[in-house]
């Protein structure tokens, strides 16, 4: 079965053609980088007229490069939510039509169940129950899955993100976006202990994450000390110690929170997914934890971390083939969420309020 997938969440317009939910045929993405770079960050608006006008273009080359027509397409996955309005307008819009005018079924898909599926193609088969890790620049949470499709939140973050919290200390740092890559990058020449930053606590004791604090504690650490951003130049010696104590200490709290939840609820496999997958200190401090909890870790390859369709498209087969598909009434949903103890939630029209069209 061929489904195609299309994702227009953020600032990536993608497309992919994915058979029987495990072989990529293509799987093509239009970055929107160069676009908001100048802006330290994604703009809304921007990104919906960037997608409006990749859209076709790259589910085109998507199909071509599948080497099959549209009409040999069995079903269309499109991201639901959450993600920024209009963009997500865009992708569902175009989705509709497509399944409107072939009359196949449409899927409407989770982006951060999408996340969970990206390690389906390049790893042996999942080992359930796991406990999965969901890290991007838009979201920071964990999910006990019992098995595939069904999901709990244990563990989310308090505030930022740890990728929107790299972005802005890269910002900080004068460092340019996207952060994550280029603190990476200078952290490699730092001493990830020169600078230590106390750990946040939550007041209730759940096993929940924070990251805001350590953002201001990255600029009261600048002022105190008279570092200067970048600028123009290289960075300094303090800069890279400073971006590799940040990073480690972003990296400790997502592996030791991971740990304690594995520790307590005892999956037999762990995900790491999402864009700051992508980041190798946090790979390799998640394959020693897994190592000592004598359980496999699985990592999407670097292509599959960012946003990409191909994800969406393994989704929306494992959906279509447990006979779940959306009707006429899907809308795009900001605030779609996995659901706790069950499974993901209806793709249809619900009670909360969603963004028709």
């Amino acid at each position: 079965m061929l489904v195609l997938g299309i994702e227009t969440s953020c600032d990536e317009t993608a497309a992919a053609v994915v058979r029987d939910g495990r072989t990529i045929l293509s799987s093509i993405i239009s970055s929107q980088i160069r676009l908001h770079r100048p802006y330290g960050g994604v703009v809304p608006e921007l990104a919906s007229r960037e997608h409006l006008e990749k859209i076709e273009q790259v589910v085109s080359t998507a199909l071509s490069e599948a080497s099959i027509s549209l009409e040999e397409v069995d079903a269309i996955a499109v991201t639901q939510g959450p993600g920024l309005v209009g963009a997500l307008l865009v992708g569902v819009s175009y989705a509709k039509a497509l399944s409107f005018g072939l009359n196949i079924p449409l899927i409407g898909v989770n982006h951060i169940e999408g996340h969970v599926f990206s390690v389906v193609f390049d790893n042996p088969k999942i080992v359930f129950p796991t406990l999965a890790l969901i890290v991007s620049g838009g979201h920071t949470n964990i999910f006990f899955v019992p098995e595939s499709g069904r999901y709990r939140l244990v563990s989310r973050t308090r505030d930022d993100a740890a990728g929107e919290a790299f972005d802005k200390v890269a910002k900080m740092l004068g460092l340019g976006y996207p952060g994550g890559p280029i603190i990476e990058r200078i952290a490699q020449d730092g001493d990830a202990k020169a600078v230590r930053f106390t750990k946040a606590k939550i007041s209730d004791g759940r096993p929940d994450l924070s990251f805001s604090g350590l953002k201001t504690a990255v600029a009261k650490y600048m002022k105190e000390n008279a570092i200067d951003p970048v600028g123009g130049g290289h960075a300094t010696q303090e800069l890279c110690d400073l971006a590799a104590s940040f990073q480690a200490s972003v990296v400790d709290a997502l592996v030791s929170t991971l740990e304690r939840l594995a520790l307590e609820l005892t999956p037999r496999s762990l995900i790491v997914a999402g864009g700051v997958a992508c980041n190798l200190k946090l790979q390799d401090e998640s394959r020693k934890m897994a190592d000592s909890l004598g359980i496999p870790v699985y990592f999407p390859s670097k292509h599959l971390s960012t946003d990409n369709a191909a994800m969406i498209a393994a989704a929306g087969y494992f959906h279509l083939s447990s006979g779940r598909v959306s009707d006429e009434n899907i809308t795009a949903d900001v605030t779609l969420r996995l659901q706790n103890d069950g499974i993901t939630e209806p793709t249809g029209a619900g009670k909360r309020p969603r963004y028709r069209v």
